[in-house]
């Protein structure tokens, strides 16, 4: 029990991490819209910029937590990853409202200025998002579970995550506290994990280093 119980937590940190950032991902992606709406409305060219950049920026953030996954395969960089959105959300109130209005002022058209404030907006916070999914796979792969089967709950977890982070957002968070304070709260929780992470790996990592077997 002893060599099974910082395994176990290690899991429990993972799947933590993956199911928060998987809502605040999608969360983050619906709150967008709002950021944008004031200067560029709610027309098909914001969210299909939105959708747009989200993408991109996930397929970017895969490619490199998978590299990244096979030079430093830790919780401690998982934590990082975490922290580094948590960091760019929390701050978000502001500057984001901030960029769109300068954005917009540059008048580039209904559809070059919701694409470029997309960009500066979105994209890099969302890479980060993008790389804990490989990362989290890589983590959890072992003997005992092998690739498929990690891919497999890391995927499954992060969805639901997602399903949770876009109905309690869409129907109840924005209606209860508002779209900055949405913002601040999705930071906070992924704060609260990437210390989580990042203070196991500190401290019980060394103890069950060897035990993914």
């Amino acid at each position: 029990m002893k060599a099974a119980l910082p395994v176990a937590l290690e899991r429990t940190v993972i799947y933590a991490v993956v199911f928060v950032s998987g809502g605040a991902g999608m969360a983050f992606e619906i709150l967008g819209s709002r950021v944008l709406a004031p200067d560029f409305g709610s027309t098909m060219f914001v969210w299909g910029s939105l959708i747009s950049v989200f993408l991109f920026a996930l397929c970017l953030g895969y490619s490199i937590g998978g590299r990244l996954s096979e030079k430093a395969d830790s919780l401690a960089l998982l934590g990082i990853m975490t922290l580094a959105p948590a960091v760019l959300l929390l701050s978000f109130p502001l500057y984001g409202f901030w960029v769109s209005g300068l954005i917009f002022d540059q008048d580039m058209g209904a559809r070059l200025g919701p694409l470029v404030a997309s960009c500066c907006l979105f994209f890099l916070p969302t890479i980060f998002f993008g790389t804990i999914t490989p990362l989290a796979v890589s983590l959890l792969a072992s003997p005992r579970h092998g690739a498929g089967r990690s891919a497999g709950d890391v995927f499954a977890i992060s969805t639901t995550g997602s399903i949770i982070g876009t109905l309690g957002t869409s129907f109840f968070l924005i209606l209860w506290i508002g779209t900055k304070a949405c913002l601040v709260l999705l930071g906070a929780l992924l704060l609260a994990l990437s210390i989580a992470a990042l203070g196991y790996h500190l401290l019980a990592r060394p103890q069950g280093q060897d035990e993914r077997s």
